[in-house]
């Protein structure tokens, strides 16, 4: 085959790796979802305990990643001294670690269907928190563009017949720990030049998160499962719901670092729609027309959000180039000059 065969084989080869990528993440994510739902709902294994949860995940993740880094050598350590691990990370961990409790905690009162609805408010959340911190700049046009996504929301949430006050507060608390985890990421990590993937997140971050639901762990469901003695650990079970929730990690690393953060927007909308598909088909959950005229007006502002990103990134990069191209002709033109009074001066001697 000639050459333009062989460029066009590394082409497809290139696409059909990007797919397999997407395809395995959200493979992996909507196992994780489910298989947590499936866990803590109290009409299928019955284990409402989601700290517990969260903190055996924890557990299994942190250890896997200290393998990973300190023995397998999979990945290299971010250079980090204590007092930037205790003011950046161990807030961002705290941040976490609240975020995970309150989504898991969701799922022993909501459907798997209305809480992807809700996790639609996450860039709203998002954006809100980047306005009030000063990381983003308030503009009406985007401003407008949440509240029509909230909108959505509030439709899908009107629609709803499983409605529970008390799992919509911990669903949402889960998306505003979350955001403002997000935005202080940004703040307290990537400002200062630290850039920390899934695996040395989970390394840095697991074991503080750890420590955090420790202190909800030892007031709210010790005691409990304490007075529930036939409970015996499964290790089949957690086991590989831990060993999926790694995976998830992994495949994000994966994911973002051959393809685009982007990309991973656009597979988490697809995702999303599987997940509400799912859990109507499958669990028998309850998905209403006016659920899913709602969740339809939400996602259109969503995929607007995320169009206007791409955007803004592509005329940033565009500038970017055209300012390089500047500095370059400078250079050029400069040299050109130093030429000239160079030859001048030779011809003048």
């Amino acid at each position: 085959m000639g050459k333009g065969g062989s460029l066009s084989d590394s082409v497809l080869k290139k696409i059909l790796l990007s797919y397999t990528y997407v395809a395995i993440w959200i493979f992996l994510s909507f196992t994780v979802i489910v298989y947590n739902k499936y866990i803590l709902d109290k009409k299928m294994y019955n284990w409402p305990f989601p700290v517990s949860l969260t903190m055996i995940h924890m557990s299994f993740c942190a250890t896997l990643a200290i393998l990973l880094i300190k023995v397998f050598k999979f990945v290299e350590p971010v250079s980090m001294s204590r007092d930037v691990y205790l003011k950046s990370v161990v807030p961002i961990g705290a941040l976490y670690s609240l975020s995970l409790w309150l989504s898991n905690s969701a799922y022993i009162y909501l459907s798997v269907s209305f809480i992807q609805m809700l996790k639609a408010l996450m860039p709203v959340a998002v954006y809100s928190i980047g306005v009030l911190l000063k990381k983003e700049n308030f503009k009406s046009n985007t401003m407008a563009n949440m509240l029509s996504i909230s909108f959505g929301v509030g439709i899908a949430a009107y629609g709803e017949a499983r409605f529970d006050t008390w799992g919509v507060i911990l669903q949402l608390g889960a998306v505003a720990f979350e955001a403002t985890r997000l935005v202080m990421i940004q703040i307290l990590l990537t400002s200062k030049g630290i850039t920390l993937n899934p695996i040395t997140s989970l390394y840095y971050v697991a074991p503080c998160c750890l420590v955090f639901l420790f202190i909800p762990w030892i007031f709210v469901e010790y005691p409990v499962l304490k007075e529930t003695s036939s409970f015996h650990f499964d290790f089949v079970i957690f086991g590989t719901n831990s060993l999926c929730a790694f995976a998830l990690n992994l495949a994000v690393f994966l994911l973002v670092g051959k393809t685009s953060a982007l990309t991973m927007n656009v597979a988490g909308v697809v995702k999303d729609w599987l997940l509400i598909a799912f859990s109507w088909s499958v669990i028998k959950d309850t998905v209403t027309p006016i659920n899913l005229f709602g969740y339809g007006l939400a996602f259109l502002g969503v995929a607007y959000y995320n169009h206007a990103k791409l955007q803004a990134m592509k005329a940033k990069d565009a500038q970017k180039k055209a300012q390089e191209a500047d500095e370059e002709a400078g250079r050029l033109l400069e040299e050109r000059e130093v030429e000239g009074n160079v030859k001048r001066i030779e011809s003048e001697n």
